[in-house]
């Protein structure tokens, strides 16, 4: 059994495939909490975190969480997606944190379908959590975004940093890439060096910078200094289009 927070149709707003119409699945649960990345006063309390922070906070949102108990319900959902389109969209699975349900039958079920339908699937990620690719042959398919978080999301470096997890996706994976999440504060500080720490043995695997908002006046405090970060250091400038266009609106 797995938990749906909420699908819908959009653009992909981060990363490598910025722009590219994409069928969204949003899981719910994590494995990190990341408290220093936002404050949020929801159902007349302040919490701390992401800004997917109904996708985590399972003691405020999980009984408004869709349990899904066969596959074929997310298939459903698809289908009802591609009735309306002539083309074949892009597949993003996201949260939360989706890999919590890597051994899940139900999801594992719709990922391998997924890749069996020809979908160019992304899970986004991070990376904490180690899967056993042999075992379960369809992720070998699957374009992992590798969102590993740094000290400016609040959690400890042995939380949040696993290594040897990150090693098994960029090792059986044909395509994965890195996403991080940036800060004025923490540029001027050891952005460089956590970065490195992190990417600095996959040379071959492209980095991805975008600034920390879930609001556009939250973005123009940091992006200038993320897009000056990365010209500095050559990695690659992500921005988030859908906050651009549609500030907190949800299902976008």
């Amino acid at each position: 059994m797995v938990f749906l927070v909420e699908h819908f149709y959009s653009i992909q707003g981060e990363g490598k495939f910025i722009g590219t119409p994409s069928i969204f699945f949003r899981f719910g649960g994590c494995n990190l909490k990341c408290p220093s990345f936002g404050e949020y006063f929801l159902k007349s309390k302040i919490v701390y975190g992401c800004d997917t922070i109904r996708a985590v906070n399972r003691d405020l949102f999980e009984n408004e969480w869709q349990k899904i108990e066969d596959e074929k319900d997310l298939i459903e959902i698809l289908d009802d997606y591609l009735q309306n389109l002539d083309f074949k969209p892009h597949v993003v699975i996201t949260g939360g944190e989706p890999m919590i349900y890597a051994k899940d039958s139900v999801f594992y079920n719709f990922v391998k379908y997924l890749i069996d339908s020809g979908f160019i699937v992304t899970i986004e990620t991070n990376a904490t959590i180690k899967i056993d690719f042999e075992k379960f042959p369809a992720y070998k398919d699957i374009i992992f975004a590798l969102a590993v978080k740094l000290s400016n999301s609040g959690e400890k470096y042995e939380k949040r940093v696993k290594k040897d997890a990150i090693r098994e996706y960029i090792k059986n994976t044909s395509y994965s890439f890195f996403k991080f999440t940036l800060n004025s504060s923490l540029i001027e500080t050891r952005a460089y060096e956590e970065i490195v720490d992190i990417v600095g043995d996959y040379p071959e695997v492209e980095v991805f910078c975008m600034p920390l908002g879930d609001r556009e006046d939250i973005l123009k405090k940091h992006d200038k200094k993320v897009a000056e970060f990365c010209l500095i250091y050559g990695f690659i400038y992500s921005d988030r289009l859908h906050v651009r266009l549609w500030n907190r609106k949800a299902k976008r």
